[in-house]
């Protein structure tokens, strides 16, 4: 799920074509007041919201394809906090 979330777009809306990942973090708290997409993407987007919340986007950059400009290879186990 975590590769899915660092490489799907959002499939409509405001930022229809960004990545998950790339979402501001106010439009995925406002999906969460307001309830989330039934099905996968909801999933998603929940723990999207997770990982926005606890500020763990940077575990994902290496799950990002690799065309992608914030694609950076790093060892997600090397990962501590603050870091961005």
């Amino acid at each position: 799920m975590l590769i899915e979330i660092a490489r799907m777009r959002m499939p409509f809306g405001r930022y229809a074509g960004t990545r998950l990942i790339d979402l501001p973090e106010p439009y995925v708290v406002w999906f969460r007041n307001r309830g989330f997409p039934r099905g996968r993407l909801g999933e998603q987007m929940a723990t999207l919201y997770e990982i926005k919340a606890n500020g763990l986007e940077p575990l994902l950059d290496s799950m990002r394809e690799a065309t992608d400009p914030k694609f950076r290879m790093r060892d997600p186990t090397t990962f501590r906090e603050g870091d961005r």
